[in-house]
């Protein structure tokens, strides 16, 4: 059973690699045994470290995903320092708060740019690379608990991850015959940066805690069983899904 999770001689791409939830999963991804190609706007020093004490390796791509990069650039270099890509893990992700009347359009653009219209190209630049490799390929996709609700203040996220779920779909349908396999991890409410202002507001940090079954905020380690199920042989007939990691939120 645990040759189906074993990710060994596989190379995972992962983007936002650098902290929080996109370098729990970039690791527990080595610790599986792929090598791993780290894209951020930081060099991702730690995230090496662990991919190091797990005896794989990490090569970095210094890239602001913001900028709308030669993604097939970014392909090409990871197939040639690391020899293939078989995983893509779109992790990046950028919010902006401000109500909905007040909302402006360098700020819808921006979540956009990076949250759905770069994980759109970039998915496609890793398949047709996947589709040259002999054994094809898992893309990861990171929804959010904003895939199934509205939130607030958060337009252009709520758009931009709601879209994430639609393109999980879509992708899935298009690209399962070819043995390129595409779902989503919906994370609920977790310890990072795009999570620091909820949890600064106690009165808001408390009504979401009271929602949360598990009665806490998720780590960023809480990703990493979901991320290697969807990225190895464990999961060759699953297509399409957008699994939840949420404490229990959305059974609420």
């Amino acid at each position: 059973m645990s040759d189906l999770f074993d990710l060994s001689g596989r190379v995972a791409l992962v983007t936002g690699a650098n902290t929080g939830l996109g370098q729990a999963i970039a690791a527990a991804l080595a610790h599986a045994g792929a090598d791993i190609a780290a894209v951020g706007r930081s060099k991702p020093d730690a995230t090496a470290k662990q991919a190091r004490a797990a005896g794989r390796k990490l090569h970095a791509i210094d890239c602001d995903l913001g900028t709308q990069p030669d993604v097939g650039a970014i392909v090409r270099e990871v197939v040639a320092k690391l020899g293939r890509l078989d995983i893509l893990v779109n992790n990046a992700g950028i919010i902006r708060r401000n109500a909905a009347l007040e909302f402006t359009e360098e700020d819808w653009d921006t979540v956009m740019n990076v949250n759905l219209k770069t994980v759109f190209f970039l998915s496609q630049a890793a398949a047709r690379a996947m589709l040259e490799g002999p054994k094809r390929g898992k893309i990861i996709n990171i929804a959010s608990m904003l895939s199934f609700q509205g939130g607030i203040r958060v337009a252009s996220y709520t758009a931009s991850k709601s879209g994430v779920a639609g393109l999980t779909r879509l992708l899935a349908n298009e690209w399962a015959a070819q043995g390129i396999n595409v779902n989503a991890i919906a994370p609920g409410y977790f310890e990072t940066n795009n999570t620091t202002a909820l949890r600064a507001d106690a009165e808001r940090s408390a009504d979401i805690l009271k929602r949360i079954p598990a009665g806490r905020w998720g780590k960023p380690g809480d990703l990493g069983g979901a991320a290697v199920f969807l990225a190895s042989a464990a999961s060759d007939y699953v297509h399409g899904a957008i699994i939840p990691v949420d404490g229990g939120w959305l059974a609420r």
